[in-house]
Order: C-alpha cells, then structure tokens, then sequence
C-alpha cells in the first residue's frame, strides 16, 4: 500500500469515527442534558489522551506565553463550535448537519483569502459561490423561516471556520498532542460551566460505556487524522474528508430511520462537488511536495 492509499483510508477512518461520535451524542441527547454528556465524555476523553501522551512520552502543557495565547483563543473557537454544533445535531437529522459541514473547505479558503490575502482565482470564487448555493438548498427555508437548528449549524460552521484559521498560526514545533488535550480540557471546562446549577441525571450502565465509546471514537479520529496528514499528499488525502457524508447518510438511515430529501441530497451533492474543484484547483496551483513519512 502506498503512503497516499494509507493517507486516504486513515482519512476514512478518521470521518467514520468522528461521525460515529455524532451519532453516540445524538443518542444520549434524548436523555441527557447537553452540559453532563459535554462533561463526562470530555473527562473521559481527556484522560485518554493524557495516557497516550505518557506512553508517547509527548509533552502536554503549553511551553510558553505564545503557545498558551494560542490555545486559549483556538480553545474558545472550538468550545463555540463544539455548543452550537451540538446543539444543532440534537435536533437535526445527523446527515444534513453534516451536509453542511462539507462546506467548510470553501469557508476556510474563502476566508483565507480575506484575511490572509491568499490568492483564489476566478475559478475557486465561483466554485465557493455555487458551493453557497447548495448550502441553501439544504437549509432552505420553508413558509415558517429556516428549520429548528439551522442557525446553530451556520454558526457552527463560522466557528470551526475560525479555529482552523487560527490554527494557520499554530507557534512552531508546538505538539499536537498538546494542542488536542487543552482543547479537551477547555470543552470539559465550559461544560461544567453549563452544568453549574444543573440537576444531573442519574447515568445508566448503557449511558456510561456509550459515553465512553464517544470519547474513544474522539481519540481514534484525532489519531488517524494525525496519520493521515503525516502518510501522504494532503492534496490526494483531503478529499477523502467527504466520506463522513457517506457514514452520516448510512447511520442516519439504520440508526434513526431518517433520510434526506432530494433537494437536500442535491445540495449536498453541490457543496461537495464545489468542495473537490477548490481542493483540485489549489493543488494545481502549488508544487509537488514529497510525502511525510510517518513519525
């Protein structure tokens, strides 16, 4: 197997896991407050990750004034993103929700552009336009305004926006390992916040090992996206992003009976293609670069 074809299964690996976290936070929404499953996988995802830290041997705390800014203003963006897309996913059929995310190729370039002055020809521009389009035809409003959950997605959407901005600007030599588990730590925190004054409910074996499934399933994306960065071309791996749609289309069906509707299907459908010409047109626009090798 080439480092490309490795890159681009730890890619679907790392979707279907982060996907399957939705879903897990889906489930346990319907008896659990949003706070108190925030806060119970959080902690267990932290520790999780302070584990694999141990055995890595792989620092965890911010080295200096730099990194700790740095965390602290992505961490807020995540937290955000984390709130609101939450929020959405508990009242959303999982597979438009995730439709949507699909445009976040376009809002990352579309804002680079802006705020970077990164080049984006005439041909990526319109792409990121006909891309929009296909946001609306997901979100489409009906004769009572948008449906329940939608703002929240857009907003989810601006915030993850954000924090891969941001994550432009990550202090150099920095680990990732520190940069997940602070993050971790910081949703834990601002879901306690949430919880403060909160009646918890009483959590059920099911509840705990599906909670803790959810933390696992957060663990295993974070790596294999990490894997996937690290084993090929980014430019051959990230259109493989888009296999989370898929997984979202397939447990939205078997697992909550939903399916989207046409149009939604049809959006979907052009907010990935936009998704894929960007992708193709930027790497078209950059040097061959050698693959990483694994570390």
């Amino acid at each position: 197997m080439t480092a490309n074809q490795k890159g681009a299964l730890f890619m679907v690996l790392a979707m279907s896991a982060y996907t399957c976290n939705d879903a897990i936070v889906k489930l346990l929404g319907v008896t659990l407050p949003l706070s108190q499953i925030l806060v119970l996988r959080g902690t267990s995802a932290s520790v999780l990750l302070l584990a694999l830290a141990i055995v890595a041997k792989e620092q965890i705390n911010p080295r200096n004034a730099a990194e700790w800014g740095f965390v602290l203003v992505r961490g807020g963006c995540e937290v955000a993103a984390t709130y609101f897309f939450l929020t959405a996913l508990l009242v959303m059929p999982i597979a438009n929700i995730t439709a949507v995310m699909q445009a976040l190729p376009l809002t990352v370039t579309l804002a680079a552009a802006v705020l970077f002055r990164e080049s984006v020809g005439w041909r990526r521009l319109g792409a990121i336009l006909i891309g929009f389009l296909g946001i609306v035809l997901i979100v489409r409003p009906g004769p009572d305004g948008f449906a329940e959950g939608t703002f929240y997605t857009l907003f989810a959407v601006l915030c993850i926006t954000a924090r891969d901005i941001v994550t432009r600007k990550m202090p150099e030599g920095m680990s990732s390992m520190s940069l997940a588990f602070c993050t971790s730590i910081a949703v834990t925190l601002f879901g306690a916040t949430m919880a403060a004054g909160q009646d918890w409910q009483t959590v059920t074996t099911t509840q705990a090992g599906l909670l803790l499934t959810a933390a696992l399933f957060i663990l295993s994306g974070y790596l294999f996206s990490v894997l996937a960065m690290r084993s090929g071309e980014v430019s051959f791996t990230a259109p493989f992003r888009y296999s989370g749609l898929l997984v979202a289309l397939i447990i939205g069906l078997f697992v909550f009976g939903q399916w989207p509707d046409a149009l939604t299907l049809l959006g979907a459908a052009v907010v990935v293609g936009a998704g894929l010409f960007t992708l193709a047109r930027e790497h078209r626009k950059q040097p061959l670069k050698r693959p990483q090798k694994p570390v």
